[in-house]
């Protein structure tokens, strides 16, 4: 099954899936006030920096206690690892396959991204409200561990045997900007892999075919040990959503580039490359 569903495949779901609006701007303002302002009907909002990560601590974006999802499964009104559950955002689905990823990790089976957020069902007419439904009383508990996750060394490793992808903006894989983080540059060995190129100006995402030649020319086959980072292991979801999609399995370094340089031992590399 795809790890994205289009509007079209949403509405013809025999089962209303449990639907969750990850709306999320780094930069501000709040994703809460756009979902405030209108959201799919029946959407719960979940917060990226409260509710899908814990404190910023060695990095920006740990993942959060197996507590804190609990409650937010619950919340939800989930009751079973198998509960269906769909996740968007405003459009390109970067907070979005945050959740996605998160989600399975602490034991959801069947999570999937709305392909192009709400834009993408909003063109095609369909209703927002601003109706916030009623907490749900669901009972599943979270457990950690669903999918595998890298600490440092394990980048290091992928990146000197395999395929390490920085899904960050070529600049500032290169060194030449860094606005979030202390230390600017990347791990030594990483390839650059923008992830704004999984998707289209709509934001909706690169067919699978489109996706695989794009990893394929960066070296990544089915059988490459393969592995994303970005700044603090939001955009690297993003980037292992589009990996699954064009059906390359990768593992996440959920720390990033904000956990690795809290260690000032770690290598860092500058200097460009194309990206791809």
């Amino acid at each position: 099954m795809s790890p994205l569903i289009t509007v079209d495949d949403l509405r013809a779901l025999g089962a209303a899936p449990v639907l969750v609006d990850v709306t999320w701007n780094l930069a501000g303002p709040p994703g809460k006030e756009a979902y405030d302002a209108g959201h799919l009907p029946g959407a719960y909002f979940v917060d990226l920096d409260t509710e899908l990560a814990s404190a910023p601590g060695p990095g920006r974006h740990p993942l959060p206690a197996a507590t804190t999802v609990t409650e937010t499964f619950r919340r939800l009104g989930i009751s079973s690892a198998d509960t269906p559950v769909v996740v968007y955002d405003a459009a390109n689905s970067m907070s979005a396959a945050r959740a996605w990823w998160v989600f399975r990790y602490f034991g959801l089976a069947d999570v999937r991204v709305l392909d192009g957020g709400l834009a993408a069902w909003t063109a095609a007419r369909g209703e927002a409200t601003v109706e916030v439904p009623a907490d749900g009383a669901g009972t599943f508990t979270a457990t950690p561990g669903h999918l595998p996750v890298l600490d440092a060394d394990g980048a290091a490793a992928v990146a000197a045997k395999g395929i390490l992808l920085d899904a960050r903006a070529p600049e500032r894989f290169a060194g030449e900007v860094e606005p979030m983080d202390p230390v600017a540059g990347h791990i030594p060995g990483a390839v650059n892999a923008p992830t704004t190129a999984n998707v289209d100006e709509t934001g909706h995402f690169l067919p699978p075919a489109d996706l695989q030649a794009r990893f394929t020319a960066l070296g990544v086959t089915p059988s490459t040990e393969t592995a994303v980072y970005c700044g603090s292991g939001v955009t690297a979801a993003h980037e292992a959503l589009a990996l699954e999609s064009a059906g390359l399995p990768a593992t996440v370094y959920i720390g990033s580039w904000s956990e690795w340089i809290t260690d000032p031992t770690r290598p860092v590399a500058t200097g460009s490359e194309p990206p791809v």
